[in-house]
């Protein structure tokens, strides 16, 4: 009898410890309505829910792991799970509306002259080192190296074209598990599919924007494609330059 009761708390206890999930409703906090088909996903163990008509989700989690709440037109949030969070269901999120507020723009005409020293002074030239010329149809021009962190990570690598990403998936090594699940996520990888912004990959992966273009570039993908593609392109490309440094590193 008292084996048996044994086996049955112990069964107990591994359902609570396996069995955790968070419950809650997320809402507008203007007027407190219900947002439907916001993404929640639980940054550590790489699963995700949506939320319905109700703005009800249920979505796997331990004890301080990071949810991260993303709906367009909102901003994100991202929130640490404590026992209260999964003791107590129906805890409610709120979301704040993004207001995109336009800046005043100073439009000033520049006629080319046809002479080279006048042009050259009248190109109007940016923080990030680009220039363009007004009438012609370019995105810009490269006014020199991208930035001085640039130069210095390029000229570090040289020597050996991995170091960087050893640099950067060598340390982190829990992150190239999260890249994998990211990877088999049927969900979120239509999530990723239709995103640009490169927000979620920088939450998922904990790698910044600048780490995400360089690893790319060390890889030789076009700047083009670094700008335009979503971030499940992103995300393939990445797994890609690590599947290529694990052989190069053998």
């Amino acid at each position: 009898m008292m084996k048996r009761f044994t086996l049955c708390f112990l069964l107990l206890g591994c359902s609570v410890v396996f069995g955790q999930e968070v419950i809650g409703f997320v809402e507008r906090s203007a007027d407190q309505k219900p947002i439907p088909t916001v993404h929640i996903i639980n940054l550590n163990k790489v699963t995700m829910s949506i939320t319905d008509k109700k703005g009800r989700f249920e979505i796997d989690a331990e004890v301080n792991d990071t949810l991260y709440f993303s709906y367009l037109g909102y901003k994100s949030i991202k929130v640490r799970v404590s026992n209260d969070l999964i003791k107590y269901p129906n805890t409610r999120f709120q979301l704040t509306e993004l207001a995109l507020a336009l800046e005043e723009v100073v439009v000033r005409p520049y006629q080319l002259t046809g002479y080279l020293d006048i042009d050259a002074r009248n190109i109007p030239i940016n923080r990030t080192r680009r220039y363009s010329i007004p009438g012609l149809p370019s995105g810009g021009y490269e006014g020199g190296s991208r930035a001085p962190l640039g130069e210095i990570r390029i000229l570090q690598a040289i020597s050996n074209p991995a170091d960087f990403l050893y640099n950067i998936f060598g340390r982190k090594p829990q992150q190239l598990r999260k890249l994998k699940k990211a990877r088999a996520n049927n969900e979120l990888r239509d999530l990723l599919a239709v995103k640009y912004d490169r927000k979620t990959l920088e939450e998922l992966l904990q790698i910044e924007r600048i780490d995400i273009d360089e690893i790319l570039r060390k890889c030789n993908f076009s700047d083009s494609f670094i700008k335009d593609a979503n971030d499940l392109q992103i995300l393939e490309a990445i797994s890609g330059c690590y599947e290529e440094y694990k052989v190069l590193n053998r």
